[in-house]
């Protein structure tokens, strides 16, 4: 949310006055010029919101802010138009409070209407999140990056790969909403300080990597007729796409990585299909070259792409993972999430086995849930409670 600027205030003192931690505020407002800040400039303060409170007889600012157990300034700073002296009966002011409670609900369909509303509210509450736009989709969806924190160890996290995995977009969401939570309430995230995780780390996360492949398998064939008329017939006349794992146009996104491709490419389709076909090359897709650019202009330091189903986690690429870091990881995710750790899969191409063999850092395939994909948003806070463990480890080790 946001307040005017008072003469002679700083945010240094609005950090003190309402307990949000300073770097927070400064980054929440990164065109400010901290040293020559002016009275009625707009200044974002995150983690905060305001309700309306009707004045009853005998209140005053100071009795509301004893009763609320609010400093008596942050009342004058919300309500700059209140004389504290004429307050009656049925007027209004503005209340300030911690937001404490998650804004967002991963736990629906989750399809780019979700997404972008929940990034709205997200950028609008925490506004030190901040979006890039890395690219877009074939039907000109934006891939959207969120980038939390200001460490110098950078972590990569994904979601929706494929259109019928999208219930790893909700799961994704809803950390980030946690994440900031924490920084904004100063509470602990399974006994870590989250002030630490902002300060040593930097998350770039991008929810959705493929949203005409979510789209379709929620709302069904899109209206460009082109398109539509495609999908309806890979999919042999049916509406029904809950099997479609590929993109807009047949490809696999998780198949379209020059790391073996060819040994994929000979036992896989042969031509656009719901699912496994990698294509005619590797990243000849938007989405994948999106994916790919975005790993070597932000240098991530591990990637940690969110699948469906299997309850399991695969971090080896041809003995090109770096150790022990790899290893140590990986048995720590066991750990903390009961998923079963495997290095060596009989599988090429995907973003991970890419990201080990280009840049030999740690990279990990991690499989939620268990079941027939999509899974079942009844699986949802199980799913969560189980790699929210992995998420915040990937951060801290």
């Amino acid at each position: 949310m946001e307040i005017i600027m008072r003469n002679g205030d700083s945010l240094w003192y609005y950090s003190r006055l309402l307990s949000i931690p300073y770097v927070l505020i400064k980054d929440s407002n990164p065109n400010a010029s901290i040293g020559n800040l002016q009275a009625g400039e707009r200044i974002k303060i995150p983690g905060m919101k305001v309700e309306r409170y009707t004045i009853k007889k005998g209140d005053s600012f100071y009795s509301i802010a004893e009763k609320r157990d609010i400093p008596l300034d942050a009342l004058y700073l919300f309500n700059p138009d209140v004389n504290p002296k004429k307050i009656f009966p049925k007027n209004e002011i503005n209340i300030p409070k911690k937001i404490t409670f998650p804004l967002i609900n991963g736990q629906r369909k989750y399809n780019t209407g979700a997404l972008n509303h929940d990034m709205k509210v997200l950028l609008e509450s925490y506004p030190f999140i901040k979006k890039q736009c890395l690219g877009t989709s074939v039907q000109g969806k934006s891939i959207d990056m969120l980038i939390i924190g200001n460490g110098k160890k950078k972590v990569h996290m994904n979601g929706s790969f494929h259109g019928n995995e999208w219930i790893t977009s909700g799961i994704l969401m809803k950390f980030l909403n946690e994440y900031a939570n924490a920084l904004t309430s100063e509470t602990l995230l399974n006994g870590y300080d989250p002030s630490e995780l902002y300060k040593e780390t930097t998350l770039l996360a991008v929810p959705m990597v493929d949203p005409d492949g979510v789209d379709l398998v929620l709302n069904g064939p899109p209206e460009d007729p082109e398109y539509r008329d495609l999908v309806l017939k890979l999919n042999k006349g049916s509406k029904d796409f809950s099997g479609w794992k590929a993109n807009i146009r047949g490809v696999d996104l998780n198949n379209q990585f020059p790391a073996r491709w060819e040994l994929e490419q000979v036992r896989k389709p042969k031509a656009p299909a719901p699912r496994d076909y990698p294509g005619t090359a590797p990243l000849t897709e938007p989405e994948a070259v999106v994916m790919a650019e975005a790993a070597e202009k932000y240098h991530f330091d591990r990637v940690i792409a969110l699948h469906t189903q299997g309850k399991e986690l695969y971090w080896g690429f041809e003995g090109e993972e770096p150790m022990p870091i790899s290893g140590e990881m990986a048995e720590e995710f066991e750990k903390v999430s009961g998923y079963k750790a495997i290095r060596y899969v009989d599988s090429y191409a995907g973003y991970k086995d890419w990201f080990i063999q280009e840049y030999r850092k740690p990279g990990f395939t991690i499989e939620l849930g268990i079941g027939v994909n999509p899974l079942p948003l009844r699986q949802f806070d199980k799913i969560y409670e189980d790699t929210r463990g992995i998420m915040l480890a990937g951060l801290y080790m």
